[in-house]
């Protein structure tokens, strides 16, 4: 597609050609993470889905990397272009690969170096570890092929080759899901199995995403001339709140297997798996109403054409409302489909889950148009009150919460922390798109 669409065609129909792409990318972490825990849960049994769930925060990293660097990078790189500085926007996106590339090389070492230290710091028990040990090695080696897989469907996403990502993530999808049958039933290679199931998955979704270089498509160049100290830092700046966003989910999950831990012991833990499972699922959805939005915006932005930036706001704002109250009204009238999807419960696990399902599923009903406010001020440069608002959302009061409520309302106290922070944010981000101008 020509760049220069984005700002010509009428906002709903470029919103609608790249909102399917967009959720389809972004569900990229659901696919594998859902695949893997339906089949470990299913196959191997409660004890295994509470050691994924200890591993799930190492997903949060390696992905959110990806989103650092290529949000971070590509974002920037639409508003070159709608500036008309092709060169500059070249020069963010190579500056982007260098940072996702050494993330990665990082990653790997330390998790070889620590890797047994660290799953003990996330909550692995006596008995979780052994399943942790079987899992975490491939992930943590995959490190940087899970990181390329969210770099560059951002990339190709602005560049106009939105349905490219999106067959990237499917067929990755379809291929981890098949293998993820396959070496855990038939070859019997437990957590083993289904973590090679993801990292040869997500190697299927980065090849096809590389293809777009060799695409007539493609704008995409390598420009290491004239790179500055001021790009690597926009990028990172630019890009830090769509990681926030990412590990902000893996601190919150941390956190609630410790109180959960010692509030209820592994069964707890499991019957959390299911929520946070499914909060995957609406955290992409949400987020790919957001990355739909965001090349409109950003090129838009570049380009000084405001009144279709409100546009776009008022239209993403209403798409991400719908998308999250489906499963937010499952959760409320038929919370025991969750849990009998990804477990075979027993009647413990059936009792906390449900109650459980109930009270955290309130909060969906608003967590789309948090993530969006959320990703509309980065989208328009304004990376300081995006990172304010992700940073409160999800880090400060969801852990404040569910370090305070379980001291008043035990177990239930911790369900409550989400939905709680999520109607107090709501109402922070609609009062500051209010009050800030971006014609600015």
């Amino acid at each position: 597609m020509d760049k220069n669409q984005l700002v010509k065609q009428p906002v709903p129909k470029m919103f609608f050609h790249y909102l399917l792409p967009a959720v389809s990318g972004t569900m990229v972490t659901s696919i594998y993470i859902l695949a893997d825990t339906i089949i470990i849960g299913k196959g191997i049994g409660t004890e295994a889905m509470a050691a994924l769930n200890i591993v799930l925060p190492v997903f949060n990293l390696v992905f959110g990397t990806g989103l650092l660097f290529g949000v971070g990078g590509s974002v920037l790189m639409s508003i070159s272009r709608g500036r008309g500085e092709e060169k500059k926007g070249q020069q963010y996106f190579t500056t982007a690969f260098i940072l996702n590339l050494l993330a990665g090389i990082v990653y790997i070492s330390l998790f070889f170096a620590f890797g047994e230290n660290i799953m003990l710091f996330l909550g692995g028990t006596a008995v979780t570890m052994p399943y942790i040990m079987e899992y975490a090695p491939y992930i943590a080696g995959g490190a940087l092929i899970f990181s390329f897989s969210s770099f560059l469907q951002a990339f190709v996403r602005n560049d106009g080759a939105p349905r490219r990502a999106m067959a990237a993530v499917i067929a990755g999808g379809v291929f981890n899901i098949i293998f993820d049958i396959l070496l855990v039933f038939p070859f019997q290679m437990g957590m083993s199995g289904a973590a090679l199931a993801s990292v040869m998955g997500s190697v299927l979704t980065d090849c096809i995403l590389i293809s777009h270089f060799f695409s007539r498509q493609n704008g995409l160049r390598f420009c290491f001339g004239g790179l500055r100290l001021s790009f690597f830092k926009a990028v990172f700046a630019n890009g830090f709140t769509s990681f926030l966003i990412e590990i902000s989910a893996g601190i919150v999950i941390f956190a609630f297997n410790h109180q959960l831990l010692r509030y209820v012991g592994e069964i707890g833990v499991s019957a959390y798996g299911v929520i946070t499972n499914t909060a995957f699922v609406v955290t992409a959805l949400s987020n790919g109403v957001s990355q739909a939005a965001q090349p409109i915006l950003s090129t838009n932005y570049g380009a000084g054409k405001f009144d279709r930036i409100y546009e776009v706001r008022a239209l993403g704002v209403r798409t991400a409302l719908a998308v999250c109250a489906l499963p937010a009204l499952l959760g409320l009238l038929m919370p025991d489909l969750f849990t009998y999807i990804f477990l075979n419960p027993s009647p413990e696990v059936l009792a906390l889950s449900a109650t459980a399902i109930r009270i955290y599923f309130i909060g969906f009903f608003v967590t789309g148009t948090n993530m969006f406010i959320i990703n509309y001020f980065q989208a328009v440069v304004r990376p300081r009150i995006s990172l304010g608002l992700c940073l409160f959302r999800g880090c400060v009061f969801n852990l404040f919460l569910v370090t305070v409520l379980p001291l008043l309302w035990g177990v239930t106290g911790i369900w409550m922390a989400v939905p709680l922070t999520e109607f107090i944010s709501l109402g922070i981000g609609v009062l500051l798109i209010k009050r800030i101008s971006i014609e600015q």
